[in-house]
């Protein structure tokens, strides 16, 4: 298909995913977290029209990904580098084989409505690239309708000047940026807290938040 959304994770290793959340928990506990969100992540997305790419991290870990997603979705490594590397390894790779337009999110966001999602797509037939903007300062997606190697060159990753600095490379390249709603990652205690908060409202209004391995640890951690 010519629409291509790629979904980066890790492979949930205690120890070696969540640490900001582990910091304030344990690393079982984290891993546990980033599980739920990745399994929930991927039923999520199951209903968009896309051509759905899982973009797993390390390498060795491909025989367990096929056995989380079977033939819903293809499998790609992540190339070896920081994540500008990483993404623009996975954009660059996807234009060349044929995709018109190619949006990324991470498993970080388990609550983003797959709504938000087929909007970004909807955007690239207007837009050079959409951006999801993160509470953090950072972003949620990040699509484009052609590989534009500016945005994954000397971003300062991790920081809370991610997403304003990739805005300065847009403009400066002189594309259209189409933006959608703010969102939020989960990657700290203060994140999982209003993760809770969130689902807890929706709940109170009658809304199914469709994330059923995510909701379950946090009755189990309300329940402390």
């Amino acid at each position: 298909m010519e629409r291509t959304l790629g979904i980066f994770a890790k492979q949930p290793l205690a120890g070696r995913v969540k640490t900001r959340l582990a910091a304030d928990s344990s690393p079982e506990w984290a891993c546990r977290v980033c599980e739920a969100f990745l399994l929930d992540t991927l039923d999520r997305v199951r209903s968009l029209a896309v051509r759905r790419v899982l973009v797993f991290d390390p390498a060795e870990a491909q025989a367990f990904f096929r056995g989380l997603v079977g033939d819903h979705f293809e499998l790609e490594a992540q190339a070896v580098g920081d994540l500008g590397v990483r993404l623009a390894a996975f954009f660059q790779g996807q234009f060349r084989g044929g995709a018109r337009s190619v949006v990324s999110i991470g498993a970080d966001s388990p609550s983003l409505p797959p709504e938000i999602i087929a909007q970004a797509f909807a955007e690239l037939a207007r837009a050079d690239v959409v951006l999801g903007p993160a509470m953090d300062g950072g972003y949620y997606l990040l699509g484009c309708r052609r590989f534009v190697a500016e945005l994954f060159q000397d971003i300062p990753w991790s920081l809370p000047e991610v997403f304003e600095a990739t805005c300065r490379r847009i403009h400066a390249a002189q594309l259209r940026l189409a933006l959608l709603p703010p969102w939020y990652d989960v990657d700290t205690l203060a994140d999982w807290q209003m993760l809770r908060g969130h689902v807890a409202a929706m709940l109170s209004a009658g809304i199914d938040p469709r994330l059923p391995r995510t909701l379950a640890l946090l009755q189990a951690d309300a329940a402390k």
